[in-house]
């Protein structure tokens, strides 16, 4: 059953992690800095996990434990993000910081949305057998 709303939260967490992170700027590509690559192929990453996390609906504990991992993987690049802010130079040449750094925040957000309705489903599936 892909025509559930936490497939529509995940859909939306792999465009917003795969396609904005492409198009928004981070602020870190002009300055040089060398978790740049690194920190695209997590965010690529973590949107082809969500797009298999879609995929994986007959197994909702599965579904909820990898959505759990993509949380953790989005906490991690907003931790690497928020690590390279702070350590930019006040000296550098580049005055923006980048709306793109955001993005695995809305992400998170939006699995967080996913995580709950995928728990929800799991609960009304027991309800319903303990009626049988």
């Amino acid at each position: 059953m892909i025509q559930r709303v936490q497939s529509l939260y995940l859909l939306l967490a792999a465009i917003i992690s795969g396609g904005l992170s492409q198009i928004l700027p981070t602020g870190f590509d002009e300055i040089g800095v060398f978790n740049t690559p690194l920190i695209y192929e997590g965010l690529l990453f973590s949107a082809i996990f969500s797009l298999l996390i879609i995929f994986v609906f007959k197994n909702r504990k599965l579904q909820f434990v990898l959505g759990r991992l993509n949380i953790l993987l989005n906490i991690i690049l907003l931790g690497v993000l928020v690590y390279l802010t702070l350590n930019l130079s006040g000296e550098t040449s580049v005055s923006e910081k980048g709306i793109g750094r955001i993005i695995p925040l809305i992400s998170i957000v939006l699995l967080v949305l996913a995580n709950k309705a995928i728990k929800k489903d799991e609960e009304l599936v027991k309800s319903v057998d303990r009626l049988r």
